[in-house]
């Protein structure tokens, strides 16, 4: 048989279940369901917006044109139908069939929702056909969608403009973090995945565009775990004259409008935790936290050495830490984090952990910074912005002396942003908030896999089913 080009339609499988008995109605999917019970087959017909029954029965259709569709279809197979709708003696909405055309047959069965494709990295692999059998998987993307939906309205409405910025970089620079390396053959050159946006999104904040976001790709080459993959869906934004402060307000009013319209509450459930959106955020000093938690004070423990010496006397292992920031990342990444569960706002944070912040007024030592932490998961992170290029210029110095050093996730020295930052750059305040954590939290995923449509996946092997 060769498959239709297509079908006319008039109603979906959700819109047919809702409409009153006798509504004629014609609608295409795939079937999933087939049944016969003696003069009557019972199938189901599943289409983007869920599944209804249909019926077809032998007194009403003749026993020639029911024994004809009986045996044109197979599970799987992609039909149209066409007939009136009526209430089964079970109460479940039925379209009585009248009408059965064969748009496309399957070559292969489909598996079976439970046993079928029962293995994990299965579904994954072939996340088309998790998609097809698993209404959670469904449920998940489609709250993907409308979340990412929500927030780019409320940024439109808040006068940001949505822009785009280079994924092949010169130089890999905005966040701590080794990059991949992909050879440009028609110039010659090796470039950098990007590893963030920032240095570009500020590029054209100089360019007077002052409230812009960025929603797209980045890739880090750094360990995969259930909170972290190489590729991934980071949304930034650059307010012109905000400070670190405006940016708390903002976000906060952002996370819990996505809750409202895509959850319709402030209370999430995750892992069998109940996380309260709706209640006080509070703020936690970095520093006072982990002092609390290690009894290492970073206001008088500021060099390396002694650091490393402390933080071995834990128990914690510092083979991977070579800088003083990077050490002091892992110490909280293993103490503090963690112990975080309610939302709250982690502020001030140490100044040699980001090149990019600006220092704060009262305390040189500390930044006027924040990240959003909940159940242990680092959602946000944003900082009023380094703007004075002399400064810039002397921090990315030391990046790149702790890169010669062997420090692999330091930034990049870029001589075209100092150079953007020479013609002046406005106040500012900038803010990165990664889509696929916040998702995996709305929708209780335990891994940030379940929200990726394809996420990649270790060795090239036929996936086992």
């Amino acid at each position: 048989m060769r498959p239709r080009s297509g079908y006319r339609t008039d109603t979906v499988a959700a819109s047919a279940r809702d409409a009153p008995d006798g509504t004629a109605v014609r609608l295409a999917g795939r079937l999933m369901l087939w049944r016969r019970m003696g003069g009557l087959i019972f199938g189901h017909v599943q289409d983007r917006s869920g599944r209804v029954q249909i019926s077809l029965s032998k007194d009403e259709l003749g026993a020639d044109i029911f024994k004809e569709w009986a045996q044109a279809v197979k599970i799987g197979d992609f039909i149209g139908v066409a007939g009136s709708l009526y209430t089964s003696r079970r109460g479940e909405r039925t379209v009585a069939v009248s009408e059965l055309t064969v748009l496309n047959r399957v070559v292969r069965a489909l598996p079976d929702k439970w046993q079928g494709l029962s293995h994990v990295e299965a579904r994954y692999r072939r996340r088309y056909l998790d998609l097809l059998v698993n209404a959670e998987s469904r449920e998940r993307f489609q709250i993907r969608t409308k979340t990412i939906q929500v927030i780019r309205r409320f940024l439109d409405d808040n006068d940001f403009l949505e822009v785009e910025t280079p994924i092949l970089q010169e130089a890999a620079s905005g966040a701590a973090a080794r990059p991949f390396v992909t050879r440009h053959n028609a110039l010659g050159e090796d470039f950098y995945l990007r590893i963030s946006p920032e240095t570009y999104l500020k590029r054209v904040v100089v360019g007077s565009l002052e409230r812009i976001y960025e929603l797209g790709r980045s890739f880090r080459n750094e360990g995969m775990d259930s909170s972290h993959l190489q590729e991934f869906t980071m949304l930034e934004w650059y307010a012109a004259y905000w400070d670190y402060r405006d940016n708390m307000t903002f976000v906060r009013e952002l996370i819990l409008a996505v809750l409202d319209e895509v959850l319709g509450t402030r209370t999430v459930t995750y892992g069998g935790v109940k996380l309260d959106f709706g209640a006080d955020w509070p703020e936690l000093d970095y520093r006072a936290t982990l002092a609390q938690r290690t009894g290492i004070d970073l206001t008088v423990v500021r060099d390396l050495p002694t650091l490393r010496e402390r933080v071995t006397r834990l128990g914690l292992d510092v083979g991977e830490a070579v800088s003083y920031a990077g050490l002091v990342d892992l110490l909280y990444k293993k103490t503090v984090r963690p112990e975080l569960i309610q939302p709250c706002f982690l502020v001030h944070h140490p100044a040699e952990l980001v090149p990019l912040a600006r220092r704060s007024d009262e305390d040189p030592t500390r930044l006027d910074m924040f990240q959003i932490v909940v159940n242990g998961c680092e959602i946000v992170k944003a900082y009023s912005e380094l703007v004075d290029p002399v400064e810039q210029r002397a921090r990315l110095e030391e990046q790149a002396e702790l890169r010669e050093a062997g420090d692999e996730e330091t930034m990049m020295m870029e001589e075209d942003f100092i150079e953007a930052m020479e013609y002046g750059m406005p106040p500012m305040s900038g803010l990165g908030l990664g889509i696929d954590r916040f998702v995996a939290l709305l929708t209780d995923a335990s891994t940030l896999r379940e929200v990726v449509l394809f996420p990649s996946m270790r060795g090239t092997r036929k996936p086992q089913t």
